[in-house]
């Protein structure tokens, strides 16, 4: 397995797997990787000829009081992982490999980005300010050095999945992408690498997130329709525990990711972000 840390030299071996024929996966990660990362690594070793995976905690998504500095880096042991499902290459560039000198917020203020209109206003975008149009920033340049055939995201990020797929359609990428189910611990916790931050109290409380998407989905499949009441029954399972500050619970479009009023046939998603303590999640299911 290479480790390529140049823009340069990742772009040069991805030229020249792609005039051989062969076809490449992709799988961006911000390292910190769990099961739901290998989920998606095993994915692209399984349907593509050569699997990329990308090694690089993204300064431009996170804002001025969130946690890029607590972020996890365990670089070797992501390696070693990566390595065991047959990574054939880890892209691990430094922030000034992607941005240019300074490699931070700050120095973007005269440089090129990426915002894809609509979908990065609602819900994260409303509550992160700034955080997709960095995903969309740095997975374009990501997919503009890597060239990959089919790229893989986890649902878990369901509006950044959703927010790719727009750019990679607006933008005319050459390139598949392909959505993976949610990994969840036997409890129900969807995979996350914050959860590693979470107290042993913390991590039950968040339980109660996992639940109360459960909760909503059975009243669905129950017959109830009415966005309104599932909300308030979601809001419920949450208040069950003072360390849960829930941000939004929102029943919505699949595709749009725009609020429903009511169930109408029409594929939905309930999206959840809460604070647990001093941790930030998020999880979503289909209603649908």
């Amino acid at each position: 397995m290479k480790i390529i840390n140049t823009p340069r030299e990742m772009r040069a071996l991805s030229q020249e797997w792609r005039c051989a024929g062969e076809s490449i996966g992709f799988v961006p990660t911000m390292g910190a990787l769990h099961e739901g990362h290998l989920s998606l690594a095993q994915a692209a070793r399984r349907e593509c000829n050569k699997f990329v995976a990308s090694i690089f905690v993204n300064p431009t998504q996170f804002g001025p009081d969130e946690d890029f500095a607590e972020y996890a880096r365990p670089f070797e042991r992501d390696c070693a992982l990566l390595e065991e499902v047959g990574c054939d290459a880890v892209f691990a560039p430094a922030p000034q490999d992607i941005y240019g000198a300074g490699g931070s917020t700050a120095s973007l203020g005269a440089r090129a980005f990426v915002e894809v209109g609509g979908l990065s206003e609602l819900w994260e975008g409303a509550t992160r300010p700034g955080h997709l149009r960095g995903v969309a920033t740095v997975v374009a340049i990501l997919f503009n050095v890597v060239r990959p055939t089919r790229a893989y995201f986890g649902e878990k990020d369901f509006q950044q999945l959703k927010v790719v797929e727009q750019m990679v359609h607006d933008l005319h990428f050459d390139l598949q992408i392909v959505p993976c189910e949610t990994v969840r611990d036997a409890d129900g916790l969807a995979m996350s690498s914050r959860n590693a931050r979470l107290s042993p109290a913390e991590r039950q409380a968040a339980l109660l997130l996992s639940r109360a998407l459960r909760a909503g989905v059975e009243m669905a499949h129950s017959g109830e329709c009415d966005t309104t009441k599932l909300g308030a029954a979601m809001q419920a399972v949450c208040s069950e525990h003072p360390a849960v500050e829930v941000q939004y619970i929102a029943v919505v479009d699949a595709q749009t990711l725009a609020t429903l009023p009511a169930l109408d046939g029409r594929p939905a998603r309930t999206l959840i972000a809460a604070r647990v303590g001093s941790v930030r999640l998020i999880d979503n299911v289909p209603l649908n």
